[in-house]
């Protein structure tokens, strides 16, 4: 609440948000989530990799690693198995601040095999289920290939919840809600800042914006289509977007964001609203149909490639601050 001149008080524009849209701290930071207090929270490997530079992190970082070593693994192996590890007590320690779910990636390094997301998906459930954590509380995020989507079919099959990210078209959208899968993620600053670099345009209106625009289009497909999996925006660049998405399913937002959410004071409406009509079941989506209309959008085509591989060079980063924070080892040398 904020008090005006007049005594008179009004809610920000995050608590008149919260009343009609889930919010998700987008972060690995369990400071700034214990000061949001979200239902739900998400990582990436680049916040991951930001949360182990924290000092306070240190111990993690630590413990992860005597585990790793404890279960006999050396070298490269080491190394993966901390970073596993360290995701997952990151993941434990978020979850002792909120009441719902937090979603933690596979590595990127696997997007494209399916046998192998669904191994290290069960891997990671594992883990937590060893620090006492149901996997009713795990998302499991996987990049939207095409790969990636039956992995999470699988999955989904077996009970197991999963979060589809760096998904930028409506045909990845439509091969995630064929394969059931829980919840997806689409993008909307990343697919600003590419038409904004492709038409060489400044800024677009809010109403014009194209990522605003690509959620709006996903959210009324699955709704007309009664598609129950839900939809939580991503990647935003301002709080402009992120209003402009009022009422979807979840949005998940950056700590920077929130914060000047908090402190707008403008009156939030519903920007996305249930359709009035249902129309029958929506055909699927077959493997090639999928790649075609993929490699036809080449702002999704380019975007989803990107994606994978800036969160497997974060990945790499992490492993390099591993190796030099741990560097004395004989069991990383070896």
């Amino acid at each position: 609440m904020t008090h005006l001149k007049d005594g008179t008080m009004t809610q920000s524009a995050l608590s008149q948000l919260k009343k009609l849209t889930t919010i998700v701290v987008d972060s690995s930071d369990l400071t700034a989530i214990q000061n949001f207090r979200p239902l739900d929270a998400t990582t990436n490997p680049s916040l991951i990799t930001a949360a182990a530079t924290q000092k306070e992190n240190l111990a993690l970082i630590e413990n992860a690693y005597d585990q790793a070593k404890k279960e006999g693994y050396q070298s490269d192996e080491l190394i993966e198995r901390t970073i596993d590890i360290l995701t997952v007590k990151l993941g434990v320690e978020i979850l002792k601040l909120i009441e719902g779910r937090v979603s933690t990636e596979v590595d990127a390094n696997l997007s494209y095999d399916t046998d192998a997301t669904v191994a290290k998906a069960k891997e990671l459930l594992a883990l937590y289920a060893s620090y006492g954590v149901s996997s009713e509380r795990i998302l499991i995020k996987i990049a939207s290939t095409w790969e990636g989507i039956q992995a999470a079919k699988v999955l989904q099959a077996e009970g197991i919840n999963c979060n589809l990210t760096l998904l930028f078209g409506l045909h990845q959208a439509k091969a995630c809600a064929d394969a059931n899968v829980k919840l997806i993620s689409p993008f909307v600053g990343r697919i600003l800042d590419w038409y904004k670099k492709a038409e060489n345009v400044s800024e677009y209106p809010i109403e014009k914006d194209p990522g605003v625009l690509s959620v709006k289009e996903i959210y009324q497909y699955y709704k007309s289509h009664a598609i129950k999996t839900e939809i939580m925006g991503a990647s935003f660049r301002s709080t402009a977007q992120v209003l402009g998405l009022a009422g979807c399913d979840l949005l998940t937002i950056s700590p920077a964001i929130l914060t000047q959410l908090e402190q707008e004071t403008h009156a939030v409406t519903a920007q996305l609203t249930l359709p009035t009509q249902q129309n029958e079941t929506a055909n699927a989506i077959s493997e090639q149909d999928f790649k075609q209309q993929l490699e036809k959008d080449l702002m999704a085509f380019q975007l989803l490639q990107s994606g994978i591989d800036g969160f497997i060079k974060a990945r790499e980063q992490l492993s390099e601050l591993l190796r030099q924070s741990l560097g004395n080892s004989a069991e990383i040398k070896k």
